[in-house]
């Protein structure tokens, strides 16, 4: 068995489990705790104080579970900053939030514009690179070459892609859930292609294994957007990195499904002045209102993300 699928994953656990108990107090410490909106599910009232802004710990693991394992090369170290670069813009969100008091943290046309930068320059690395423009066609035997369309192609995935784990990301483990089973998956795709991405794969599904541990309900820590933006910036990257773009959109269905209710909700809200598509948008909390409970959907939530991911591994 391939050591770079195995040692980052164990390094990345392992370091996970090490930082939360130490940080997870200092977060407490800090008072770096959750806000939670009033519009929401009621139930989700008592989780307000919960620290947040684990993400950093899920960056640090991560990082450390691709740089002690020694192998360097261009492909990686363009994930890990487009991850990184990512992770930053939550982590500024964040600490307007939980620090500066303010409950919008970054105004969305702000968030908007990081966003936009980050995606550009990685669509820039992309152009520079020599992984192409052709994308693998699921479920069939040929690639689809996009020429100059697969530049704003690949900046629009960016941008879907990584606000969909940040709707996503709102239960206990749900995020984490959903993106540790992806990883996986990205895992199992470099392992057969004998790609370079083999050890971040690895190392991001070891450290959502570990933060798992404590965000699983009742969470103990909240990933926040440090997380669940940086996690966004990691999908996207192996998907065209891989050349499996099409391929995100089935084991990605969750995040695509959380994003999608969102714009339906805004734009039947506004269609029809006032009236609602779902009981409350993201989807997660349509399904909590209508009587499940966190634990199933989310539970729900993964298998789906589990059978896919074995669906995307015979559409290759």
């Amino acid at each position: 068995m391939d050591k770079s699928a195995i040692i980052p994953a164990i390094i990345a656990f392992v370091a996970q489990i090490l930082l939360c108990p130490i940080c997870i107090p200092l977060l407490h410490k800090l008072k770096f705790g959750q806000y939670i909106r009033a519009v929401g599910p009621k139930e989700h009232q008592k989780k307000a104080g919960t620290p947040t802004m684990g993400g950093i710990m899920i960056l640090i693991s991560l990082t450390l579970g691709v740089v002690l394992f020694f192998q360097f090369n261009s492909q990686i170290i363009a994930a890990l900053l487009v991850t990184w670069a990512f992770g930053l813009i939550g982590f500024l969100d964040d600490y307007i939030k939980v620090v500066k008091k303010d409950n919008e943290g970054l105004k969305p046309l702000q968030k908007w514009v990081l966003q936009c930068v980050v995606a550009l320059l990685f669509v820039i690395y992309l152009w520079r690179s020599d992984i192409g423009t052709a994308i693998e066609v699921p479920f069939a035997s040929f690639e689809w070459d996009l020429g100059i369309l697969y530049y704003p192609f690949a900046f629009f995935l960016i941008l879907a892609f990584v606000n969909g784990v940040n709707f996503t990301d709102g239960l206990d483990g749900l995020a984490s859930g959903v993106t540790v089973i992806v990883a996986a998956f990205f895992a199992v795709v470099c392992w057969g292609q004998n790609s370079n991405l083999l050890p971040m794969a690895s190392a991001v599904a070891g450290s959502l294994l570990g933060f798992l541990l404590f965000n699983v309900n009742p969470a103990k820590v909240f990933m926040g957007d440090t997380g669940s933006l940086a996690l966004g910036g990691f999908v996207t990257a192996l998907a065209l990195m891989l050349r499996i773009p099409l391929l995100l959109v089935i084991v990605g269905f969750i995040y695509v499904l959380e994003v999608v209710s969102v714009v339906l909700q805004v734009a039947y809200f506004k269609a029809t002045h006032g009236k609602r598509l779902f009981r409350m948008a993201p989807i997660h909390h349509h399904f909590e209102l209508g009587g499940w409970k966190e634990t199933k959907v989310v539970s729900v939530f993964v298998i789906i993300t589990a059978i896919l991911c074995l669906i995307g591994l015979l559409a290759l």
